[in-house]
């Protein structure tokens, strides 16, 4: 969901830059169609299937020790111990002070707030900051998709990703735990 918003609310001139660039090195730029989310998905789903490669792309480094798996679902349910858990792996010692207020200002609504300060959203998006920082919840597909697509990519993902990298592509940490020790009880 998230992809097709940037997609529709991409500046014409920035998906055109990307498009020249990407063809000068050799990667085919062909967007999808964005007006229709069904036809979109279609397309995302069988056409260019690039999300199920770049999940299988990262799946398989996920025990090296320069790697962290970080999921947006495992944030928002609780940003100060994910946070904390990015510091330990940077080995960044934590200022018990200042730490509140870090994490404050790490969430969606302060980072919307503050959006002039993140980045210049109106030059790469029609809306500006409220088009790219749009809803910060995931899952939304759930009540847009029919239950025909979302079988599609139930079915999908088992044929191009192995079942661990599904659940926590899907869920997050506490899904993966949950796959992995059915019996344990999760907040997710």
């Amino acid at each position: 969901m998230s992809y097709w918003n940037h997609l529709r609310n991409m500046r014409p001139e920035l998906l055109d830059h990307l498009r020249e660039t990407a063809a000068a090195d050799g990667i085919d730029a062909s967007l999808l169609p964005v007006d229709d989310i069904h036809e979109f998905f279609a397309g995302w789903l069988y056409e260019q299937p690039l999300w199920f490669e770049h999940v299988a792309s990262f799946w398989e480094h996920r025990g090296e020790a320069n790697v962290l798996f970080v999921h947006y679902n495992d944030l928002q349910a609780d940003l100060d111990r994910e946070m904390r858990r990015v510091a330990g792996f940077l080995g960044v010692s934590v200022d018990e002070e200042r730490w509140p207020a870090l994490v404050e200002s790490c969430t969606f609504a302060a980072m919307k707030q503050r959006s002039d300060d993140i980045a210049n959203f109106d030059r790469s998006f029609i809306g500006g900051a409220d088009s790219f920082l749009y809803k910060a919840t995931n899952g939304r597909w759930r009540d847009v998709l029919t239950d025909d697509e979302l079988a599609a990519f139930d079915r999908r993902c088992q044929e191009l990703l192995p079942p661990d990298a599904i659940a926590w592509t899907v869920g997050g940490e506490a899904a993966l735990t949950q796959q992995r020790d059915p019996d344990s009880v999760t907040s997710a």
